[in-house]
Order: structure tokens, then C-alpha cells, then sequence
């Protein structure tokens, strides 16, 4: 598998099938036990632990926020940032407007594992918290498998405004919409092999794995 710099690609497939732990190789989550994976050409086990993931981006569908304020748990992603990237990041994330109507803006306390927000502003944060690092790559992690539908079409919004903005997205998903639309490569994970691979238009209407044919009929 080889993915260019700036492409968005989009990993499918039965729970089980291997997308997360994929996901989870690149940031070194855990090490590969054979082979390798390479950024820029070097394997990522010779790059810097820090480095590396400080340029990954990385937002999973458990979310993850500490009882401060908006503006802390966006700052953790990069703890230098300005007032100023932080406002940036959140106009990205499309949330500049929610956070200012907010009690007290991006000084408003969020309670104890973000407890005070909807699910969807809680994704959008941790979007945003991603962005503040400024990474080259951006992996979402079943970004709306927790949300309902209505946070679903607000997320993927995002993601498909963001998807112009020359970032890698790696997005481990089981909402279609992203494959369909915007990726431009769609990987089809079964039982932990890259089972099937190609453009939208190949995998959603000319599939040839018949576990993939099976797959969409379930999901289409």
C-alpha cells in the first residue's frame, strides 16, 4: 500500500477487519512484527517518537477531553499555539461560532471528560485540538460512530472541507459519504488484509472481491 502526500484515502470493512489497528501502526501505537512502514521514505521506526507523532493528527471516535476550558483542551495538541492559531483552527473545524456562543467563549469549562458538550461539539474539538498541531497527516478513527445522525452530516462536513486543504487524511470509516465523495483511493480491509483497492467509482460500482459485494449490500 502506498498513499501520496495529500491524498485522502478511506479504509472499509467488516468490524474485526484490521482498519484500526492499521491506523494505529503508523503513529507507533503499537510496532510492526514483520515489514515496515515508511514516511518520506524512512521506516518510522528510525524517525524520533515525538516527531512523529507530532506530525500526525490524530481523532478517535472515543473523545477524550480534560475538565478545563475550550481553549486548554485545544491547546494540548500544541501548547505554544496562539490565541490566534487556536481561533484559526476552530474556523477550520467550523465550531469559531458554537465556541463564541458559548457562556464564556473559549474560557468556558467544559466539566469533566467534556461532560458540559454534545457529542458533535466534543468531535469537533478533538478536530480542532488535531488541527492546532499543524500535522501533515490527519488519521480519523470512526470519527462518527458514536454520534447521531445529525452530528454524523456535521462532522463529515468538516471532513470534506478539510479534505481540500492539502492535508493526508487517512479515515477508518464505516459512513460511506467520505468513500464516496470525497476520497480519492478506497481500501477494503477483510481479515487483516487489504483485500480490495481502487478509486470510488471502481470499489462502489464494479466491486470484484465478493466479500466487498457483500459488505456494501449490508451498508448501501
Amino acid at each position: 500500500l502506498s498513499i501520496k502526500a495529500g491524498e485522502k484515502v478511506a479504509f472499509v470493512g467488516p468490524s474485526g477487519s484490521g482498519k484500526t489497528t492499521l491506523c494505529s501502526l503508523l503513529p507507533r501505537f503499537y510496532d510492526v512484527q514483520s515489514g515496515s512502514i515508511k514516511l518520506d521514505g524512512r521506516d518510522i521506526r528510525d524517525i524520533n517518537l515525538e516527531s512523529l507523532r507530532r506530525n500526525i493528527g490524530v481523532v478517535q471516535q472515543d473523545v477524550f477531553l480534560f475538565a478545563g476550558t475550550v481553549k486548554e483542551n485545544i491547546a494540548y495538541g500544541n501548547t505554544e499555539a496562539s490565541d490566534a492559531e487556536i481561533i484559526e483552527a476552530a474556523r477550520r473545524a467550523e465550531i469559531h461560532d458554537d465556541i463564541m456562543k458559548m457562556d464564556k467563549g473559549y474560557d468556558t469549562l467544559v466539566g469533566e471528560r467534556g461532560v458540559r458538550l454534545s457529542g458533535g461539539q466534543k468531535q469537533r474539538i478533538a478536530i480542532v485540538r488535531s488541527l492546532a498541531m499543524k500535522p501533515d497527516v490527519m488519521l480519523f478513527d470512526e470519527p462518527t460512530s458514536a454520534l447521531d445522525p445529525e452530528m454524523v452530516g456535521e462532522v463529515l462536513r468538516i471532513m470534506k472541507s478539510l479534505a481540500h486543504t492539502g492535508l493526508t487524511m487517512i479515515v477508518v470509516t464505516h459512513e460511506m459519504g467520505f468513500a464516496r465523495e470525497v476520497a480519492d483511493k478506497v481500501l477494503f480491509m477483510d481479515d487483516g488484509l487489504v483485500a480490495e483497492k481502487g478509486r470510488p467509482e471502481q470499489i462502489f460500482n464494479h466491486p470484484q472481491n465478493k466479500r466487498l459485494q457483500q459488505f456494501l449490500q449490508r451498508v448501501l
